[in-house]
Order: structure tokens, then C-alpha cells, then sequence
């Protein structure tokens, strides 16, 4: 326990001690967005993926290094880099999505009329966020048997690490760049459903799930301080995408697709809404 705990201190403290500097930096590079959920609309700095993935990276390597220092392995070692190299890959095209909306010239309005610059096409999010799952199929990560609810256990071979793991990756990251737009809601409920898939799979003996859930949700929580309302930080794409893959890749590697997606009814429900508008609205 003691060791989880220093996990999401060192996750917490390097996100919550880097993130001023970080917010400067991009408020030089001009990477900043306008906060409507402030009368006067100030621009503010948007791009908050990095930072919390500077702090997730600095608290896994230092549990890595401590298992593998003090307690001579890490048997879980493999699962661990593949699902870092898939949480690496969407960051890296929620990047993409972030820099596109600041240096595209393509702008709509919005339903409260304020111009609103895009980056990538609706259709192109999904198909680029499929690559993502590649590590964790090429590790054949995840239980390929699952209980599926008025059939019962259902063995899907093959088809669970070809078929439904980057279904899954692919439709967290977008589901969770959904439900955005409010001071604090992409990190505050984040932080929510990975703390607690932390606290689950170390109940239940998932080790590697734990680790990549309780570094994740430390540091969001200190991504929390600065992007709370009045938020000085936006955590854009790049986090959005994100947090939905960290989810999705906790959930296959753990073992605890069920509690993954019970603890998703919040996108769930808001995929509904936008059904309504067909994905145009933002059902804030």
C-alpha cells in the first residue's frame, strides 16, 4: 500500500510543481484558448495533456524503479510499457488535434455564437485513435473470456485483442473528449473513476492496473488545482483523449471491464445526448 501511495505523491508533486512553468510556456508559444465559462472570456493557456503526462510518467518509472530496485522484479513489467506506449500514442494525437485548432484557419460558431477554431475532422479522431491500441494487442493483454450479462460466459478468442481492444481504446478516448468544456469536468471526472479503478484492481490483486490508474489519477488531481473554476488551464484534446485511454487501457489490463464500464455510464449518457444533435451539440 505504502508504495501506491508514494506512486500518487510523486505523480501529484511533479504535476502540481511543473504545471505554473508549463502554463507560461505555452502562454509564449500562444497556445491558449478562450474560458467561456468566464464573463470577460479571457484567453488562458490550453493544452494540458503534456504536463499530466510528465507527472503520470515521473510517478510510474519511480514505482518501476523501486519494485525492480528493492524488491528485485516486476513480473507485471511488460503489460506496464504497453500500456504506456498506448497512453504515449493518443497524448501525441490529442496533440495533434490541439495544435490543428490553434493553426487552422477553419472556424465555426458555436451554439453561443463565440468563433470557434477546429483542428481535426470528426471523422478523423476515431480512425487515428485505433493505432493507440496496438501495444496492448500485440501483448495479447486482457482476459479474453468475459461475462456478458442475460448470456453468460462467452470465450471471444481471438476477436477480444483484434476486434474489441481497440474498439475500447478507440471509443474511451473519444467518449471522454465528449463530455467536455467546464472549468474542471474532463480532469475532476477523471480523477473520480481512476482513482477508484485503482482502489478496485488493487483489491483484486492487479498489480500493473493499479499502478498505471493511482500515477494517472495523482496526477490529475494536481492538474485539478489549476483547472478548477476559475480555471487557469485547459486540459484540451490532448487530455481528454487521454484520460479515456488511461480508463480503457486500466480496464483491459486489469481484468475489470464491467467495473470500467459502469463507471462510464456518465459518457455513456452523454453520447446519448449528442445522438440527439448528431454529434453537433455540445450538451453542456
Amino acid at each position: 500500500m505504502h508504495i501506491f501511495l508514494a506512486t500518487f505523491a510523486v505523480s501529484f508533486l511533479a504535476t502540481y510543481l511543473l504545471t505554473p512553468k508549463f502554463m507560461t510556456y505555452l502562454e509564449k508559444l500562444g497556445l491558449v484558448g478562450t474560458d467561456i465559462q468566464k464573463r470577460d472570456k479571457p484567453k488562458i493557456p490550453e493544452m494540458g495533456g503534456p504536463i499530466v503526462l510528465i507527472g503520470f510518467l515521473a510517478g510510474v518509472f519511480a514505482y518501476i524503479w523501486v519494485r525492480v530496485f528493492f524488491y528485485g522484479g516486476f513480473p507485471e513489467l511488460i503489460s506496464v510499457f504497453a500500456a504506456i506506449s498506448t497512453i504515449l500514442i493518443i497524448t501525441f494525437i490529442g496533440l495533434f488535434d490541439d495544435l490543428g485548432s490553434k493553426l487552422n484557419v477553419r472556424q465555426i460558431k458555436d451554439e453561443f455564437g463565440n468563433i470557434k477554431r477546429i483542428g481535426l475532422k470528426q471523422w478523423q479522431k476515431p480512425l487515428l485513435t485505433l493505432p493507440a491500441a496496438i501495444p496492448l494487442m500485440a501483448i495479447m493483454a486482457g482476459n479474453t473470456s468475459m461475462l456478458v450479462p442475460f448470456i453468460g460466459t462467452v470465450d471471444f478468442g481471438i476477436l477480444y485483442p483484434l476486434l474489441l481492444v481497440p474498439l475500447a481504446v478507440m471509443g474511451a478516448a473519444n467518449a471522454t473528449n465528449m463530455l467536455a468544456g467546464l472549468n474542471g469536468l474532463e480532469a475532476g471526472l477523471g480523477f473520480v473513476v481512476l482513482l477508484s479503478l485503482g482502489i478496485y484492481t488493487f483489491l483484486a490483486g492487479e498489480i500493473g492496473a493499479t499502478v498505471i490508474a493511482i500515477a494517472f489519477a495523482g496526477a490529475l488531481l494536481a492538474f485539478l488545482r489549476y483547472n478548477w473554476y476559475p480555471a487557469k488551464i485547459m486540459p484540451g484534446d490532448s487530455l481528454a483523449y487521454t484520460i479515456g485511454a488511461v480508463i480503457a487501457t486500466v480496464a483491459i489490463i486489469g481484468n475489470v471491464e464491467k467495473f470500467a464500464v459502469l463507471a462510464f455510464l456518465p459518457w455513456f449518457l452523454e453520447l446519448v445526448l449528442k445522438l440527439r444533435s448528431k454529434l453537433k451539440a455540445e450538451s453542456l
